[in-house]
């Protein structure tokens, strides 16, 4: 049943893909307009008093394992070794499409990040226990984690790598917030960003995605099948 799921996600009505992405897009956008109306700096009330709660429930394996999501989801890692480890396994499947389609969402997903982090220019929150760059949001970490999860889930096609997704891309929210690198509508639009990249550069490439997969040769073009006639 799950990979039944898995399979009807993937294949899904291209219009339902697509209107999942722009959805998910104008989420993260109407979020960071709620945030600029609000004042950039002021979280939501839900999202400071989840703060404060887990300032006081640190302790030294929660900090450990979330030091340990802070490596994973962003600098070097992040945007350089997981995007070419990973294309450059798909390419030893001999599935290029794939490969340069895991490349690009996580290249557009990094740029539309930060274009939303100096739009919003939002402050983050004080007591933070990592490094951090400029702007709360989005969440860069959080939308390193979806657009793999995402991503990879379309790709493969496993039921179990959608929810090793899922659990990974969670994980990751909750350890930015524990860190005090973000509040909670930071991660959320982080996520947003990852998957309206992920769905729509899917829609536009999943013609050439599902025959790679399928190991089926590109159809020949209308020139060389006269040729080949003759």
């Amino acid at each position: 049943m799950p990979q039944q799921l898995t399979n009807a996600l993937v294949a899904s009505p291209r219009r339902r893909r697509a209107w999942a992405a722009l959805t998910a897009l104008a989420l993260a956008v109407a979020l960071s307009a709620v945030l600029l109306y609000r004042e950039s700096s002021k979280p939501f009330g839900f999202e400071a008093e989840w703060m404060d709660r887990l300032v006081t429930q640190r302790s030294p394996l929660l900090t450990t394992a979330s030091l340990a999501f802070d490596t994973l989801g962003g600098g070097v890692v992040a945007t350089l070794i997981v995007p070419v480890v990973v294309a450059g396994l798909l390419l030893l499947r001999r599935r290029p499409w794939a490969a340069g389609y895991f490349l690009v969402a996580s290249i557009l997903t990094g740029l539309l990040v930060q274009l939303l982090k100096h739009a919003v220019d939002r402050a983050r929150p004080l007591d933070v226990l990592v490094t951090v760059d400029h702007g709360s949001f989005p969440s860069g970490h959080s939308a390193n984690a979806a657009i793999v999860a995402t991503a990879l889930g379309l790709l493969l096609r496993r039921w179990w790598v959608w929810a090793a997704g899922a659990a990974y891309t969670i994980g990751m929210m909750l350890s930015r917030t524990y860190l005090g690198a973000h509040w909670l509508s930071d991660t959320l639009g982080g996520v947003l960003v990852a998957v309206g990249v992920a769905l729509g550069l899917w829609e536009l490439l999943a013609a050439r995605l599902e025959r790679e997969r399928r190991g089926r040769p590109e159809p020949v073009g209308a020139d060389e099948t006269v040729s080949a006639r003759r």
